[in-house]
């Protein structure tokens, strides 16, 4: 390996192992619930990120979710989350995390939520509540983590190119899927300009998304833009193939923040009793998805893997061997295996997972064309036979 992919592989580790990443999900629960087809028997193994869609999944009465992620600050954050369901109201859960704003973080946080969450979550957000407090030049938490930093720079950007900015309010108000497009295709060349190209290509901006040199290589492969022509690729999906009413993902980075009326399911205020009962069925494990199973041995029926063998089939087969064999020796018959991938085509899938797992094609494409993020080239569900 060369000494710039050296450095640019101890970069990803640095920003990757060191901070919150990701202050909200990038994967659509309206999809994964639909191909998971949660049950009131159903044990999940899947990965944090920022917690949203375990809360999602909990409309669907799983008996336990199992949280694992190798980044303790992902689950401090869904652990924050599960406290507030606990120990405070839904106006409370929704300044938090919808506007992203508490007026009161301070004192909620000391005289409600710390002592209903774990240590290690403690140790975390004692010096990291200030992301909800408004104050500095990022008011928003969903411009903290590093993925926020990125979005909030997006968003100056996009404020300073005043037109530009009117137009995407536009864009995102528009009545017709028509219109939508028009819009779209209207302000296309200026949202992804030269500038804008260079910077996406920058392996420290893709750091700050969790995007590791591995999967930054496919865009490479497949894009004359690289990065640059993969995102206009995903935006002329979402924008101009399936009406934005809905579309949360999108409009939280615009806005930096959600509205009642566009957030997602855990947020919606008719959901709050439904997930409080639940919410102990949660548990988070800072591990990794092998570790976890060798010592919680099981029969799981779900696993959502999200987009991390991506990383394992570039960097480490050992280890992505071992992941199938450990969920394979983990599952039962029926057991849906959910993954994505930055690739159009996974060809990573050893022998004996061909062998043991039929991976469902009509309707796993179906949904993929109506996923509202649009930033993964595909999506497999894997069922155990």
């Amino acid at each position: 390996m060369s000494a710039i992919n050296q450095f640019r592989d101890w970069t990803f580790r640095k920003i990757h192992g060191n901070n919150l990443v990701y202050n909200t999900c990038w994967e659509d629960p309206r999809c994964d619930r639909e191909l998971l087809e949660l049950k009131a028997d159903s044990e999940v193994v899947m990965i944090t990120s920022a917690g949203c869609n375990a809360l999602d999944y909990l409309l669907d009465n799983p008996a336990k979710i199992n949280c694992v992620d190798m980044n303790p600050r992902q689950n401090a954050l869904l652990e924050l989350k599960l406290a507030t369901f606990e120990r405070a109201d839904f106006d409370d859960l929704f300044q938090l995390f919808g506007k992203g704003v508490h007026p009161e973080a301070e004192a909620l946080y000391v005289t409600q939520l710390r002592e209903a969450m774990p240590y290690f979550a403690r140790l975390y957000w004692d010096k990291s509540l200030h992301f909800f407090e408004g104050k500095g030049l990022r008011k928003s938490f969903y411009h903290h983590s590093t993925s926020g930093m990125l979005a909030w720079m997006a968003s100056q950007y996009l404020k300073a190119q005043r037109k530009l900015h009117r137009q995407i309010r536009q864009l995102f108000e528009a009545d017709s899927l028509d219109r939508q497009a028009d819009i779209y295709y209207q302000i296309e060349n200026r949202i992804l300009n030269n500038l804008m190209e260079w910077a996406l290509n920058r392996h420290f901006v893709m750091c700050l998304v969790g995007v590791p040199r591995s999967q930054q290589l496919l865009f490479v492969e497949k894009y004359d833009r690289g990065a640059a022509g993969f995102v206009q690729e995903c935006l002329r999906r979402v924008f101009t193939q399936q009406p934005v009413s809905d579309n949360y993902f999108w409009r939280l980075y615009f806005d930096g923040h959600y509205a009642e009326e566009c957030c997602p399911s855990y947020l919606q205020r008719g959901n709050f009793e439904a997930i409080r009962r639940q919410a102990r069925n949660i548990e988070t494990h800072t591990t990794t998805i092998s570790r976890f199973l060798q010592q919680h041995p099981g029969q799981y029926s779900h696993f959502v893997l999200l987009d991390h063998q991506d990383w394992l089939a570039a960097n480490d087969h050992a280890a992505l061997e071992e992941e199938w064999r450990l969920i394979l020796a983990n599952s039962k018959p029926g057991t849906r295996i959910l993954l994505r991938s930055a690739a159009q085509e996974v060809t990573f899938f050893p022998d004996f997972v061909q062998d043991s797992v039929v991976f469902e094609k009509e309707k796993t494409q179906e949904t993929h064309r109506r996923d509202r993020v649009g930033t993964y080239a595909s999506v497999y569900l894997g069922i155990v036979q």
